[in-house]
C-alpha cells in the first residue's frame, strides 16, 4: 500500500534541509564578494522553501508509518529532486546553460562521481565550486543519512531497504536506536572533514582548498576546486594525507567509529571486510609499481606514492589523479580498471561492488571447487568466522549479475555513438562504480563537455543506479512493485 501524502511530506521536508546546505555557498558568495551569483542562489533558495513547504502541506497528516514501497520510492526521487534543484545554481548563473549539463554536473556530485562537463574551472566563481563540492558531501552521507536518519523518523526503520547493503550495515549496528547510530556517523563524517582539513591547511593548502579537498576526499568524490587536480600542488605531503583521509572515506563508518571513539583500533583488524580492502589496495599498488618501474622514469618514492595514490583514489572510487594514466602502458589502464570494480567497505561512502562482496564471491567459487571434490561435503562459506547463509549468497550474486549487466549495457550505448571500445568500457564502469575517470580518452581528464547530451542523460541513470546499489531503483521498473498486495 501506497501513502503518497507522506511520501511528498518527506520530499518536502528534504528540500528544506537542501536549502540549509545552499545557505553555506550564498554565504561563501557574500564573503568573498561574488555579487554576480546572489541572483542564482536566492531563486534557487525560493524554489527550494517554496516547494519543500508546499509538499510539506500537501502532505500534512498525522500518518508516519510508511510501507517499505514507500521507501524505495523516496530514496529513488530524493536524489533526483536534490539533483534537479541543485542544478539551479549553474543554470541560473549561466556557466551551465545547458540543461543536460547542469543536472549531469549535479547528478555526478550527489552520487559522489568524479565525472564533469566542466572544461576550466578555474573560470568558476568560488562559490559556485564550493556548492559542486558541498553536493558531494551531502552525496558521500546520503546513503548512510536517508537510510538510518530520515526514513526511522517517519517509522521505515528498516536496514533492508538496501538489500545488498545488508551485509555490512546490519552487521556493524552500533545501537538498538537507528537514530543514535545516524547521530555517531555524522559526527564521525564532520570531525573526519575538519581533521582533514586542518592537515591540508598545515601542508601548504589555502583555507579554502583545504576544506574544499576535505569534503570532496571523505565523500570520495573526487572534484578539486582547480583544473589541475591534486597534481597541481607538486606536494607530496598533501597527497600523502588526502590517501590516507580516503582510506578512511572508504572504511566503514561504524568501524571508524570504534576505532576512534571508543578507542579499540583493533576492531579495524578484526574484521573480514577491513582486511580484504587493505589486501585489495596492496595487491593492487604492487601490481602498478612494478609496472610504472620498467615503464616510467620515477624514484622509488615517487612510483610508490604515485601507484598507492591511483589505486587508492580508484578502490574508493574517489577519482582524484596526480597524472594523466592513459600515457601509462594498456596493461596499467587494465590494472586500474580491475580496481574500479572492486570498491571499498560496504558502510562507508564508496561505490562499485564493495570489497565484501568480492571476498564472499571468491569463498563461494572456492567452496564450488570443494563440492565438485567431495559432493557429499556440506562445505559452508564463512567470512571472518561466520557462516554466510545462502540468502545473503544469492543476494550478492544477483548484484553481480546486475552491476555487469549494466556495465555491459553502457558499453553498447555508448559504441552506438561512436566511441571505441576502450573508451565505451571505460565511462560505461566508472559511471556504475561511482568513480568519474574512465579510460583511454576519458581517463584523469575526465571532461565529458564534448559527448552526446543522449549519453549524458544515460550516466546520470548509470550513476544514480549504482550510487542506489541498483536494488532500489530498478525495483520501481518491475511489475510486481506496483501490484496492490
Amino acid at each position: 500500500m501506497f501513502h503518497p501524502k507522506v511520501i511528498l511530506r518527506i520530499i518536502g521536508l528534504l528540500l528544506q534541509l537542501e536549502a540549509l546546505f545552499l545557505c553555506c555557498s550564498l554565504g561563501v558568495s557574500l564573503y568573498l564578494g561574488e555579487e554576480g551569483m546572489l541572483t542564482a542562489y536566492l531563486y534557487t533558495l525560493a524554489a527550494l522553501v517554496g516547494s519543500g513547504l508546499l509538499l510539506t502541506y500537501i502532505g500534512y497528516n498525522k500518518e508516519r508509518n510508511i510501507s517499505r514501497k514507500d521507501g524505495y520510492i523516496v530514496v529513488t526521487l530524493c536524489w533526483i529532486v536534490f539533483s534537479i534543484f541543485g542544478a539551479m545554481p549553474y543554470y541560473i548563473s549561466g556557466y551551465l546553460p545547458s540543461i543536460t549539463d547542469a543536472f549531469f554536473e549535479t547528478m555526478a556530485g550527489f552520487t559522489t562521481t568524479g565525472a564533469s562537463v566542466v572544461s576550466n574551472i578555474d573560470e568558476f566563481p568560488r562559490s559556485l565550486v564550493f556548492w559542486r563540492i558541498m553536493t558531494q558531501w551531502i552525496g558521500g552521507l546520503g546513503i548512510v543519512f536517508f537510510t538510518v536518519a530520515v526514513l526511522p523518523i517517519f517509522g521505515l526503520g528498516d536496514l533492508h531497504l538496501f538489500a545488498a547493503e545488508t551485509i555490512g550495515v546490519a552487521r556493524a549496528k552500533l545501537h538498538p536506536r537507528i537514530s543514535v547510530t545516524a547521530r555517531w556517523i555524522l559526527t564521525i563524517y564532520v570531525c573526519l572533514t575538519l581533521l582533514e582539513a586542518i592537515c591540508l591547511k598545515i601542508a601548504g593548502m589555502g583555507y579554502f582548498d583545504a576544506v574544499c579537498h576535505a569534503m570532496s576526499t571523505l565523500s570520495t568524490g573526487g572534484i578539486s576546486t582547480n583544473s589541475g587536480g591534486i597534481g597541481a600542488f607538486n606536494s607530496p605531503a598533501i597527497e600523502y594525507i588526502i590517501i590516507i583521509f580516503m582510506l578512511m572515506g572508504g572504511t566503514s563508518f561504524s568501524l571508524l567509529y570504534l576505532a576512534t571513539f571508543k578507542m579499540r583500533p583493533r576492531e579495524l583488524f578484526r574484521d573480514a571486510e577491513f582486511k580484504s580492502y587493505i589486501t585489495f589496495i596492496a595487491l593492487f599498488t604492487a601490481v602498478i609499481c612494478i609496472g610504472l618501474f620498467f615503464t616510467e622514469s620515477m624514484s622509488a618514492e615517487g612510483t610508490f606514492r604515485t601507484a598507492l595514490f591511483q589505486v587508492t583514489s580508484v578502490i574508493t572510487t574517489t577519482g582524484f589523479s596526480t597524472t594523466d594514466y592513459s600515457q601509462w602502458s594498456p596493461v596499467l589502464w587494465l590494472t586500474l580498471s580491475c580496481a574500479m570494480f572492486v570498491g571499498g567497505c560496504s558502510g562507508s561512502t564508496t561505490g562499485a561492488m564493495k570489497s565484501i562482496r568480492i571476498a564472499i564471491l571468491g569463498r563461494v567459487m572456492n567452496n564450488e571447487f570443494k563440492r565438485i571434490v567431495h559432493p557429499n561435503a556440506i562445505i559452508p562459506v564463512r567470512m571472518g568466522g561466520k557462516i554466510i547463509s545462502e540468502q545473503v549468497q544469492s543476494a550478492i550474486l544477483a548484484f553481480t549479475l546486475l552491476y555487469v549487466g549494466m556495465v555491459i549495457v553502457g558499453v553498447f550505448v555508448n559504441m552506438l555513438f561512436g566511441l571505441d571500445f576502450v573508451d565505451a568500457y571505460g565511462l560505461s564502469l566508472s559511471s556504475v562504480s561511482n568513480v568519474g575517470p574512465g579510460l583511454g580518452n576519458y581517463s584523469s581528464a575526465n571532461d565529458m563537455a564534448t559527448l552526446p547530451a543522449v549519453l549524458k542523460w544515460f550516466y546520470c541513470f548509470q550513476m544514480l543506479v549504482g550510487r542506489l546499489e541498483f536494488f532500489a531503483v530498478l525495483l520501481l521498473f518491475t511489475p510486481i512493485f506496483w501490484k496492490r498486495q
